[in-house]
This record gives structure tokens, C-alpha cells and sequence, in this order.
């Protein structure tokens, strides 16, 4: 978990918080934008924000021959991900969203397995499964289940860019730190949103102030730093095992509605919820695997066959390939 693992789940428990309070944001901005327009608004704040700290903390620019992958991942992970995500929340009630929606780290761990390397033991497997009931049911406690329509097949859409994005961020994590790089595919990202600016300026006209400021609060916290404090806990922790504590995110959904739109969770709401925090308990305390792929090189140690799980930030940023394969010569890290 790297030197410091409170100040990993500090950043990670940060995450949850902020990611949860978005779905609550998505609707209280929906009111008076539409879904790119909204998706827009979000993202040139986030992107002022970042770009703010990242000239205050004099942070470096990416490699140039990362860029493509880095744009790939901004386009899944920004652009495509909150397209879906509001379009499909327009459609859908909140609790079928957020079980839809986290069913990420299901797709996670898979591509992880099959890109990274990345193991699950049975218990792990057994874990998300657990924890994928937990927000079914949270999902029917929330009132009126969900149907299978296009609002739903929109949020699973969602949740395919999200896990790519995360996956495809992972190997880049090993070379920059976590605010160039969640800067770069945000503004990446965002980029690809400018089609939606004609829209979003006459909406901005007519929007009233709480769906306005819905979005800015979408944009600093959740987006911004959010997505900071994400890669600074994905620097040091496998994928499938950091996304799966994304299966908390529906129970703190549920409590924020709660208090931002008077929503009450029903009993089984609350059940959903202990059943899904058991599940990540069972997938993060029994379900990993946690040492490299057989024949995996370790750049830093010299060796193969390295247990990863102690200090996997300080391995990947002396260029360690889950693959096997040593960094190539005069590889350079962020300029």
C-alpha cells in the first residue's frame, strides 16, 4: 500500500465521499441543464481548478509520447462517462443508476486480469459478487427498481468507460505523479465536451442558481478533486482492489440524498448497504493475490517473481511491467 497507508485510505475514503455526493449533484444540476451541457459546465471548472494547482505547485507537463493514451483515457473516463451518466440519470431513479454504475469494478478487476495481470483469489471474486447484491438490493429499496430501458443500458455504458479509464490509467501512474496526470485527461476530456458550448451558454441564461451551482460543486469537488485523490490511491493499490471499494459509493449515495434531497432510505435500502460493505470487506481482507505475475521483472529490485503488495508505487515508478516486460532503454518519466 506504499509508505503511507492511512494517507492512502484518507485519499480513497475522500474519493468515495465526494464520488457518492454526485449522483445527488448530477440531478440538482439536470434541473437546469441538459446532460452535455451539464457535463461541460462541470469539467471547465474542474479544469480551471486543476489548472490553479497545478501552476501553484509547479507540476511538470506529460511525456508527448503518452498523450494518445492519456486522451484515450480522458475521452472514456470524462467525456463518455458523463455523457452516458446524465443521459441515463434522466431516464432512471438514483438507486438504479448507482447499482448499474458500480458495477465497474466487476469490469475492473476483469480488465485488470486481463491487461495487468492482476489476481483475484476466490474469496475476492466471492466478495464482489456479494457486494454486487448488496447494491441490487439498494437499488429496489430506493422505490420502483429499474427496468431494462435505454436510460439503464446509458449508465452500463457509463460504467465500461469508467473501468477503462481506470485501467488504462494504471501503467501511466507508474510514471507521473497523480495531479499531471488526472489534469491532463481531464482537460482531454473536457476538450471533447466543447461541442456542447453553444448549448451550455443559452442554458446558462435561463438556468436557476441551484442547478448552477450544483454544477460548479460537481466540477471543484467531485470532478476536481475527486479524481486527484482517486489516482493517488490507485498509485498504490492493485485496480480490481481499489475499485472495489466502489461498491460503497451507492451507501453513501443513499445517506446524501438524504440529506441534500430529503430522500429516505427504506429498510432495505439499509440492508443493501451492510450486505455491499461485507462484500468489500471479504474482497479486500481475504480475496487478494497479491504478488506479481509468474515471471514478472521488478526494474527496481532486479528480480522476478517480486511481492508487489509492499511498495507497488516505488516498483512502477522505477519501471516495473506487470507484464514481464523490462522498461524500454532511456525511458524517460514526466517532463
Amino acid at each position: 500500500m506504499g509508505r503511507n497507508p492511512a494517507l492512502t485510505m484518507l485519499a480513497l475514503a475522500t474519493t468515495l465521499v465526494l464520488w457518492a455526493s454526485a449522483f445527488a449533484g448530477i440531478r440538482a444540476g439536470l434541473v437546469g441543464y441538459s446532460p452535455g451541457a451539464l457535463a461541460l459546465l462541470r469539467y471547465l471548472v474542474a479544469s480551471a481548478a486543476l489548472g490553479a494547482v497545478w501552476l501553484a505547485r509547479g507540476a511538470r507537463f506529460t511525456h508527448r509520447r503518452d498523450w494518445p493514451l492519456i486522451g484515450v483515457a480522458g475521452a472514456l473516463g470524462f467525456t463518455l462517462y458523463n455523457l452516458a451518466l446524465n443521459a441515463g440519470e434522466t431516464r432512471v431513479t438514483a438507486g438504479a443508476a448507482s447499482f448499474v454504475g458500480n458495477t465497474s469494478p466487476v469490469l475492473s478487476a476483469l480488465l485488470a486480469a486481463f491487461l495487468l495481470g492482476e489476481r483475484l483469489a476466490p474469496a475476492g471474486w466471492a466478495g464482489i459478487l456479494l457486494s454486487f447484491c448488496g447494491t441490487g438490493l439498494i437499488a429496489i429499496g430506493e422505490g420502483g427498481g429499474f427496468r431494462l430501458e435505454a436510460g439503464v443500458l446509458l449508465v452500463l455504458l457509463a460504467a465500461c468507460a469508467q473501468a477503462s479509464y481506470f485501467t488504462l490509467q494504471k501503467p501511466l501512474l507508474g510514471r507521473y505523479e497523480p495531479l499531471p496526470l488526472t489534469a491532463a485527461a481531464l482537460w482531454a476530456g473536457t476538450a471533447a465536451l466543447l461541442p456542447f458550448l453553444p448549448a451550455l451558454l443559452a442554458e446558462l441564461l435561463r438556468a436557476p442558481l441551484p442547478a448552477t451551482l450544483a454544477a460548479v460543486y460537481l466540477g471543484v469537488f467531485p470532478a476536481a478533486i475527486g479524481y486527484v485523490t482517486w489516482s493517488y490511491a490507485l498509485a498504490r493499490l492493485p485496480v480490481a482492489r481499489t475499485a472495489s471499494f466502489l461498491y460503497l459509493v451507492p451507501i453513501l449515495a443513499t445517506a446524501i440524498g438524504w440529506l441534500w434531497l430529503r430522500e429516505t432510505p427504506s429498510a432495505l435500502s439499509l440492508a443493501g448497504g451492510a450486505v455491499s460493505l461485507a462484500g468489500v470487506v471479504l474482497a479486500n481482507l481475504e480475496g487478494r493475490l497479491d504478488r506479481a505475475p509468474r515471471g514478472a521483472y521488478c526494474h527496481s529490485c532486479d528480480q522476478t517473481e517480486h511481492d508487489h503488495s509492499r511498495e507497488p508505487f516505488s516498483c512502477e515508478r522505477s519501471g516495473f511491467d506487470p507484464r514481464g516486460v523490462r522498461p524500454r532503454s532511456g525511458a524517460a518519466g514526466p517532463l
